[in-house]
């Protein structure tokens, strides 16, 4: 018989974990599969516990975590203390089917490293109403991840590895959500499976997806650039935020376009929203990162070093549209970024010369 452990990340879930008890019961019926669920919770105090001491099944376990709190270091705990020969992570609020498990488990079998439950393979779908900036929330972080995995669904949080796979992790690190990408880096996994699922809208409680989440998620890109690629020089650092900053500029313009915004209110939308993503990702702003000082003296530095750079970018796209009308409004974009790119790196390489040799008095 095949052992399987479920690690579970939870905060609030209390109505949700009897639907999803109920159906990882099934499942131990129907696949023959060993099952053990791990229900990893941040000590929610929302009826968790007091639910769980009710529940007779001996296969399912409840973990309160009081130390660091966070879904990534809740899953990293489970998957330490999981017992089973594969480990699968899957969510609490009824997104993930659990009825998919015997499906990643084959996909392992098979020679995988690592089983996604995938939305965007063949056969993977979403709920009707999933909306669209919902679905371009998750193409634009899935583009941001395209340096680590080619996969199509890296945000997944439905996935399945083997004990081996996890136990050559290699420094352990996560900021954010998305764990199944460290794991996937960390692990040096070489061949990553996706297998299709109905993702489904959540049923009970509320989202603890947030807008700093998601600012996580870049600053967990940045870690990740540099346990790959080490510490960048100036210029490749520069190229690689700028990058980043495209794509998300790109995205929000092209999404804005079609809710009905005209080009300029379009234009200043991508690139608003990509200098805060960039801000992120240097970490000058985030919590997270190395920032020092009060926020608004990092917020005046933010906007001082890259404030030309987007007056300039502005400019260029309008003028761009205005010369060549014909020209879609994403290449006068990328026409502007190229040259509100150059400046805003020449203006930082100056402040940092006046700052290495220009001495006060």
């Amino acid at each position: 018989m095949t052992g399987v452990s479920i690690v579970v990340p939870t905060y609030r879930e209390a109505e949700s974990l009897p639907h999803l008890i109920e159906r990882v019961a099934r499942l131990r019926a129907e696949s023959g599969l060993d099952v053990e669920l791990l229900v990893m919770d941040d000590d929610s105090r929302d009826g968790t516990v007091e639910l769980m001491e009710t529940r007779a099944e001996p296969w399912v376990q409840l973990v309160v975590r009081s130390g660091k709190r966070g879904l990534s270091p809740a899953v990293i705990d489970g998957l330490r203390r999981a017992a089973k020969e594969f480990l699968v992570v899957m969510d609490a609020d009824l997104s993930h089917p659990p009825e998919r498990v015997p499906a990643m488990i084959e996909a392992l079998r098979g020679g995988f490293d690592f089983a996604v439950g995938s939305r965007y393979v063949e056969g993977g779908t979403t709920a009707d109403d999933w909306g669209f900036l919902r679905w371009l929330n998750s193409r634009i972080a899935t583009a941001l991840a395209r340096p680590f995995t080619s996969i199509q669904d890296p945000m997944s949080g439905f996935f399945a590895m083997h004990r081996s796979t996890f136990e050559r992790a290699e420094a352990l690190d996560p900021v954010g959500y998305k764990i199944a990408l460290e794991l996937i880096v960390k692990c040096r996994c070489q061949r990553v499976g996706e297998v299709p699922i109905h993702f489904e809208n959540r049923r009970y409680g509320e989202s603890k997806l947030t807008f700093r989440e998601q600012l996580r998620y870049l600053q967990h890109l940045r870690r990740l650039g540099v346990h790959r690629f080490g510490a960048w020089p100036p210029l490749a650092r520069f190229l690689a935020v700028g990058a980043v900053g495209t794509a998300v500029n790109l995205a929000v313009l092209t999404g804005l376009l079609r809710l009905g915004l005209g080009a300029p209110l379009a234009l200043a939308g991508g690139i608003a929203i990509s200098m805060l993503g960039n801000l992120a990702l240097t970490g000058r702003l985030s919590s997270y990162g190395p920032a020092e000082g009060p926020l608004a003296r990092r917020l005046f530095e933010f906007g001082r070093s890259s404030g030309l750079g987007a007056l300039v970018n502005f400019a260029v796209s309008l003028a761009t549209l205005r010369v060549a009308p014909r020209l879609p409004v994403q290449g006068a974009a990328l026409v502007g970024i190229a040259l509100g790119g150059i400046v805003n790196f020449s203006a930082n390489r100056f402040q940092a010369f006046r700052e290495r040799h220009v001495r006060p008095g």
